[in-house]
């Protein structure tokens, strides 16, 4: 019988609900006041002469403040603690109106002390009675919603690490939800173990095993959004030999802007994983070459372009111009930046140009510098997939190294007065096609800061890091799709190790040493310490719940199978090609001190290697680079495909004419 009147209250239409909650509250208001006036007497009350007026008064007062007040407009199934404050505020501002009532009328026996103890008596019953329908309807809806969803999906049951104000929004959330059960907290205060949050039970670390086999859970999520990234590392690291999937809170800046909501549960960030907390930026050296100045990010589509471009915008340029020579990346980052100055209100103050073309076209990038008197160029644009470049070489000389010379050209002419290289660690000692060209890449700008004649305005600086992470072509977005896949999870060598930094902390550090720069300065921004890739992959296989498997667990999920050195690729990148470094005023950036090749003999050079590439003339184009670039040391034979494809029919021309 309770069961089916339960299910025949869940079934009404939310007007209907309203109105049995406002029979509710009349019925309460009457009550209250008959006791009020009992427990005042001492006595069972009846009301005499002009009192029963007031009972009848009661409701009509009541129903409506409560109705404006918000009190037939919540979810009774869902009500919480926070909602008990509604309802003393709606009661209290009843119980001051007909106090007014009762005292400006001319009805007779009323002590003064019936008002107050109506007071009291309306919260206990209003209250009391939203929290009892909460606890039996949302027990009985919650039975009925799984009923109807088994077939489909079954709660999950999850520990949330962190017992703090997060944690518990997290609980509160999941809880309505259909996909996960929280069924115990861990946290590292003392205090805190052994009590109790909404019936959810804090624990200690060490419990955790105990709560895996008890529960059977599956995840653990990192409520912890404000805490920083080396104290995410070392729960990680806590955490990773249990056989759970790890999952964590977005960050606090997310939540308060409204990007997502608190239970928008994510994969672990790789950024917490590796534990390297962020400095804080130099406001002056950020606004130095962006504050009301026209700004141009060449390759803004790129991951590092796209970066900058977000932090440029808030940094407030007069103009900032977005030059890609990719359709697609330009429409999508001008559309995300278009939104961003929305949000932020400042489509007035900062126009924002798209230019589509190449800076190999020294034609339009000249006239674009020149048109609209560009100021800082930020120069992202390059090829940077090392084995897509080792089968491409001729378009990444193009690209890579006359682009910037074109464009550095361009600066030049139209007075632009800061010029920033984004380079890479590859460029040094290196070993890829990619790496040399970015090198001399650098050698051009440092030679034009070598020859600068009196007229020249620009200043060329060159920032060199290594990689960043969920970049294009990166390892961890790799490594996560294999890992859904199933496996096998593929690295290239078990000893390889990377340099890993955030996009946006790459970016930040950028923007600082592009202002730092006196002309022709190397900046070498500190990657931390160098990762061992086969250790990355182990350790996203276990925080996804899973475990490797290799001859000493057979029974594993996910295998990680060894590819082999893909060609131009190296075992470990370095940042400096000589020991001369100094400190600059940022703990993060470094200048670095490289041979300068002079410009009456790099413009040899580039002559040289202009017309070899224009004739495919790939043995010639890597004694010129061999040449230039300092430790050049090619780790595979020549990879173009259209060259090999040539030297192959050759071959075979030869062969039948003999």
């Amino acid at each position: 019988m309770e069961s089916q009147l339960a299910h025949w209250l869940i079934g009404l239409s939310r007007r209907k609900k309203a109105f049995i909650l406002i029979c509710a509250d009349v019925f309460f208001t009457v009550l209250a006041l008959w006791m009020a006036f009992s427990l005042r007497w001492g006595v069972w009350y009846i009301p005499e002469g002009d009192q029963w007026v007031l009972f009848a008064v009661a409701p009509l007062i009541a129903v409506p403040i409560f109705s404006r007040l918000g009190l037939y407009r919540a979810i009774i199934r869902y009500i919480e603690v926070r909602a008990l404050w509604a309802i003393i505020q709606a009661t209290s501002f009843y119980a001051l109106i007909f106090a007014f009532v009762v005292y400006e009328s001319s009805i007779q026996g009323i002590p003064k002390t019936v008002t107050p103890l109506y007071w009291l008596l309306m919260i206990l019953l209003v209250g009391s009675s939203r929290f009892f329908a909460r606890w039996w309807l949302g027990d009985i809806y919650s039975s009925l919603a799984g009923g109807r969803s088994a077939l489909l999906c079954r709660k999950r049951n999850v520990v949330i690490y962190g017992a703090g104000s997060a944690g518990v929004q997290l609980a509160a959330a999941l809880g309505h939800g259909r996909e996960y059960n929280p069924v115990a907290f861990i946290d590292d205060d003392l205090l805190l173990h052994h009590q109790k949050i909404n019936s959810v039970k804090i624990h200690p670390l060490s419990s955790l095993s105990y709560l895996i086999k008890k529960h059977h859970v599956s995840d653990v999520l990192l409520a912890m959004p404000s805490a920083s990234r080396s104290r995410k590392s070392e729960i990680i690291r806590l955490l990773e030999p249990y056989a759970v999937h790890v999952m964590s809170m977005p960050g606090l800046s997310d939540i308060a802007q409204g990007r997502v909501t608190v239970d928008a549960l994510q994969e672990v960030d790789i950024a917490d994983l590796l534990g390297r907390d962020c400095v804080a930026p130099n406001p002056s050296l950020l606004q130095a070459s962006i504050d009301g100045k026209v700004v141009m990010v060449t390759g803004a589509g790129g991951t590092i372009g796209s970066e900058l471009c977000r932090q440029i915008i808030q940094l407030q340029p007069v103009v900032l111009i977005l030059f890609e020579h990719c359709e697609y990346a330009l429409y999508t980052i001008e559309k995300e930046l278009n939104h961003l100055l929305t949000k932020l209100n400042r489509t007035q103050d900062i126009e924002l140009i798209a230019v589509l073309g190449s800076v190999v076209n020294s034609g339009r990038i000249g006239k674009v510098c020149g048109i609209f008197k560009v100021q800082t160029i930020y120069h992202a644009a390059a090829y940077k997939h090392v084995p897509m470049v080792e089968g491409n070489p001729g378009e990444a000389i193009w690209n890579n190294i006359f682009g910037t010379f074109r464009t550095a050209q361009a600066a030049i002419a139209a007075d632009v007065e800061t010029f920033v290289l984004i380079s890479t660690d590859k460029a040094v000692r290196p070993t890829s096609t990619m790496g040399a060209t970015k090198r001399f890449a650098e050698l051009i700008l440092q030679a034009f800061s070598e020859n600068t004649h009196k007229s020249q305005q620009t200043r060329f600086t060159m920032v060199r890091f290594g990689n960043v992470l969920g970049s294009s072509g990166s390892v961890v977005p790799l490594f996560r799709e294999q890992i859904t896949r199933g496996g096998p999870v593929t690295v290239t060598d078990p000893r390889i190790i990377r340099y890993f930094m955030t996009i946006p902390e790459a970016a930040q550090l950028v923007i600082q040493a592009g202002a730092m720069g006196q002309g022709g300065d190397v900046f070498v921004l500190d990657m931390g310490a160098p990762v061992r890739i086969l250790d990355l992959a182990k350790r996203m296989i276990h925080l996804s719940g899973l475990e490797v498997k290799d001859e000493n667990h057979p029974s594993g999920e996910i295998e990680i199978s060894f590819t082999g050195l893909r060609p131009g690729e190296k075992l470990y990148e370095e940042l400096l090609i000589g020991d001369n470094v100094s400190e600059t005023g940022h703990p993060r950036i470094m200048r670095a001190e490289e041979q300068v090749i002079p410009w009456g003999e790099l413009e040899k050079m580039l002559n040289t290697l202009e017309e070899a590439t224009r004739k495919d003339d790939f043995e010639k184009v890597r004694a010129v680079l061999m040449q230039a670039v300092c430790g050049f040391a090619p780790q595979c034979g020549i990879g173009d495909v259209l060259w090999k494809r040539d030297r192959e029919m050759l071959k075979a021309k030869n062969r039948f004419s003999d």
